[in-house]
Order: structure tokens, then sequence, then C-alpha cells
């Protein structure tokens, strides 16, 4: 039984009540998700008029427009911000995940994996902080950072501050351990007994420290505002996961019955200013917050709903226990982008089959289901870009649909044109053809033949949606003809613009734009 199996572990319920609070405090209950008012989402500037267009009297508004070129989706990955399949280089275990005896090879030939867009590693709080005042990373990670740079690609991570599957070392450095007390949860396991998971083993993983210490408290805001200071807007980073308590930084201690702390108020007032925290020094890149239940009852549910109204993001580090997490994910709001970690077993081989159907085909065709933006790369415990080429060639009909698939895949479908008594423009059907979102918000822009914008403007965040068009008017100078000109796609994520290559068809100029021009006849 894996790590993530804590749900099924008999004595959940009986826990949490045990431990439930005796005055009000700021839990979010379950809810649905699909009409939770999570707020209007990210902020758009020059919003585009969105519609609706009559064309014919007495509700005409924008009179003798006609379609004068459509696009048809492409059928290949088309790798853009926000999206796409995250080869993961470390994860529970660090380099010792990795199989080889040569493990600056071995991440060489990970961060070239041609299938993965981004990478993702977890180091530990340890590994790259030794005293307080300055970051130290370690030759792999910075090993990481200029391999990624050179392959173009772009790195995810966590920060652990519990890492139960190191059992080298702790994860926190010694200066915080000498300051602040560890307190040994309650409940014994045998290792006979299920579930028999191997970080239980490691007698340091039976201990948490006093996250509300005000030295931790001190190093941890200290800790975060180096790595802000290297990384908030940082072109080499996608996103970093939020600090969460726990195991893995998942937000849970399982199968553990108690958290370090002495009530319910100090855990969740705890995490919400250490959210916080995050959030005032990474005001550029997102945040993500896993969907973790509350079972160690440290405040999640309040963590995550902060996340979401703050137009940050979501993940999970399962996809087949939750039913609860299944909710959220599904059911986020547009504009909220999904990592979902769900490793394959370790080895292609010997896979037993269901109906035809891979462990592998399974897993991937229930990512596409929540809509994911993102899918991990990743083989539990047995690392190696061998491990994911074997299953690629084993399952390669499922991999490259999920890699056509993944995340938002947008492109002008229907473009009309107009030119009415001095007024000339562009009325523009945008289509999406992938699982998700736009996570953020759609920028578009005409250009001119050289280049020069003649008109720009936003959707509504998170649109257009999957499998509907929306529509928006660019108005254009009087005069301007519509032949020649090109059309630019950004994506705005917490005011950072990043370039998108439209998911289409049809030949595209090397920097993603589309050249319009007439492609058929749309009179008949």
């Amino acid at each position: 039984m894996d790590r993530r199996s804590f749900l099924k572990a008999g004595g959940v319920a009986a826990v949490a009540a045990s431990l439930a609070p005796t005055e009000a405090h700021g839990t979010v209950a379950a809810h649905n998700w699909g009409k939770y008012d999570f707020g209007s989402g990210p902020t758009v500037t020059d919003r585009l008029n969105q519609g609706p267009f009559p064309q014919d009297s007495p509700d005409a508004i924008i009179p003798g427009d006609q379609v004068v070129m459509t696009t048809t989706p492409s059928d290949q990955p088309v790798p853009n911000y926000g999206k796409g399949l995250v080869t993961y280089i470390t994860a529970d275990m660090g380099t010792e995940e990795i199989q080889s005896t040569n493990i600056p090879q071995a991440i060489e030939k990970l961060v070239q994996f041609p299938l993965g867009q981004l990478l993702y590693v977890r180091p530990t709080w340890r590994e790259i902080q030794s005293s307080p005042g300055r970051l130290d990373f370690p030759d792999y990670l910075r090993l990481i950072f200029d391999l990624a740079k050179k392959n173009q690609k772009r790195i995810a991570f966590r920060v652990q501050m519990s890492a139960p599957d190191y059992f080298h070392a702790p994860a926190l450095p010694d200066f915080v351990l000498d300051k602040v007390p560890m307190v040994k949860l309650v409940g014994n396991w045998k290792s006979d007994q299920p579930p028999n998971v191997r970080y239980l083993k490691n007698p340091r993983a039976h201990f948490q420290p006093r996250y509300d210490n005000p030295f931790f408290q001190q190093a941890f805001r200290e800790l975060v505002g180096l790595l802000a200071a290297e990384f908030n807007g940082n072109p080499a980073v996608e996103c970093i996961d939020t600090f969460m308590y726990g195991f893995w930084g998942e937000g849970h201690t399982w199968p553990f019955a108690s958290n370090p702390f002495p009530d319910y108020q100090t855990a969740e007032r705890t995490w919400e200013n250490m959210l916080q925290v995050q959030l005032e020094h990474f005001t550029k890149t997102p945040l993500v917050t896993n969907t973790q239940p509350d079972s160690s009852r440290v405040g999640n549910s309040e963590v995550l709903d902060r996340t979401v109204r703050s137009n940050n993001w979501i993940r999970s580090d399962t996809i087949f226990i939750e039913n609860v997490q299944i909710e959220a994910l599904s059911n986020r709001p547009p504009w909220t982008a999904v990592a979902l970690e769900q490793a394959v077993p370790g080895k292609s081989a010997s896979l037993p089959m269901h109906e035809g159907i891979s462990p592998a085909d399974n897993i991937i065709e229930h990512v596409i289901d929540i809509g994911a933006n993102y899918w991990s790369l990743w083989n539990f415990h047995v690392i190696s870009a061998e491990n994911l080429m074997a299953y690629y060639h084993a399952f390669p009909a499922s991999f490259d649909r999920i890699n056509r698939k993944i995340g938002y895949r947008v492109r002008p479908s229907f473009i009309w044109s107009y030119d009415e008594a001095g007024r000339a423009g562009l009325i523009i059907g945008f289509a999406n053809d992938g699982i998700a979102g736009v996570p953020g918000v759609l920028r578009v822009t005409v250009e001119g033949p050289d280049g020069a914008p003649l008109s720009s403007g936003c959707l509504d965040p998170g649109y257009p949606l999957p499998g509907k068009i929306r529509q928006a008017q660019l108005v254009l100078p009087n005069g301007t003809k519509w032949q020649g000109l090109k059309l630019k796609a950004e994506i705005e994520v917490k005011g950072m613009r990043y370039p998108v290559r439209w998911a289409c068809h049809q030949k595209l100029n090397e920097d993603g734009t589309l050249t319009l021009r007439p492609n058929g006849r749309f009179d008949s």
C-alpha cells in the first residue's frame, strides 16, 4: 500500500472527531465547487467586447461582416506556459530515487526526455539552506537549472520541511533543529501490519516540528524571502508548490493520529499565516496548493480556499483515492490551473491488463477526465529516462493522446472581417481544443505585417472554455485591410505575460503568430 492511501485506513473519522475544536474556527466545509463563489478571477485590463454581435436589422451592431478565414485543430503537441507534461527529476527521496550510478548523466537524460515540457524537483529545506541569510543550492540542483536553460525548459518545485523518505538526513537545517522543539506524533504501526509503508521505518518520520514556534516562523519568513528574491517572476520557474504541513509538504502526517500543535486553532492560524507570507513574497509566480483533505486537522481547507481566491493554482498528489479531491480539481474556476501528480508503476513490463487497459492507460485517461493542465512523468521511486521511455514504447497511444490534449489549446476558429461606414475591424471566435480553461487571462493582439500593434485586448479569465467558442471584437484603424495582418496571443498570469502559440493546423510564423489570409469560400 503506498503513502497516499490514508483515507482508506480505518479510524480516520474517529481521529478527526477526537481532534475537533471546542471553539468556532475558519474551516471551510467540503462543498461542491461548480457553483461556489470564488470571485470573478484575475483582473482583466483592456477587456475586449465579447458580444453579442447581431448582423441583421433592426439589431445589427456590425453590419456587413463576413467570415474571411478559419482555422482547424492541430494534431500535434503545442507547448505553452501553463500546461504540459512534467518530467520529475527528484521527488520523495532526492537523488536516491534516481536509478543510476552516474547521477549527473541520469539528470541530463531526464531533462532531455522529449515528452516532458517542464521539469520538477522537490528538495528539502536542509539541501538549499545550511545557515541563516543565504541559499546554498547543492550541485545537483544547480545542474538541473543549467540544463533546463540549455534545453529551453522551465522548472516547477517544492521545498520539503518534512521528508520521511530521506533516510540519510533530516529535512530541516541544523540551525532550525537546534532552536525548534520536535513533537513525537501519536500512533504506532508495526512494519508487518498494513499500511506497510517505507517511511514509517525512518525514526524521524515519527516527529514534526512546532511550526508555530517563533524561531521557526522567523526562519521560515527568511527562507521564503530568499526564495522569492531568486525566483519571483524568474522566467526559468513555471510555478512553486506552497509549503504545507507534514510529510512531503502534502498537508498530512498519515497514518499518525495527531499533529504537533496544542489545538486546532493554533494549527490553522499558523498555516494561514504561512500561506500569507508566501502570497506576499510570490506576487508574480503562481503558487500551487495541494487539495489534500484536512485529515491531520491543520487548516488545509482554509489554505486551499485562500489559494483559489488569490488566483493561484491547485494540485493533487493522487487521482484514485479521495473523491473530494476529484470534485475540487474537476470543478475549479476555469482560470485555475491543476497540476496532477500520479506516478506510474516502476516498471512497464509484466503489468496486469484489465479488459485490455493497462495501469498507465487508466491513469492517463483519468487525468484527462479531470481536465488537468499538468501531469507528472514519474516512475514512483525508480526515476530514470529509460523507465519513462520504456513506458512510452509500451503504451504510445495514451501518452501521445495526453500530450496532444493536456491543458488549454486555443486558436482563432472563426475570423470575421468588417468595414462598414468607416469602421474597420475583426470579430474572432476563439476555440479551445484542450481539456482545461486558460489558467489566467488570454490577451490577443492584431499586428501589422511589420509587427507594429494595431489593436489589443483580453478575454474574460479562463476563456475560451474547452469545447466552446468565445467571440471578441478587435477594432482596427480606419482603412486597414485585414489580409497580411498577424494575430498574436499571450497569457497574463499574476501580472506577467507569456507568449502563446496558437494550436491550429494552419501554418504559423516562427513566433507562434498567425498571418491572416483567405483560405476558403464561406458564402454558401
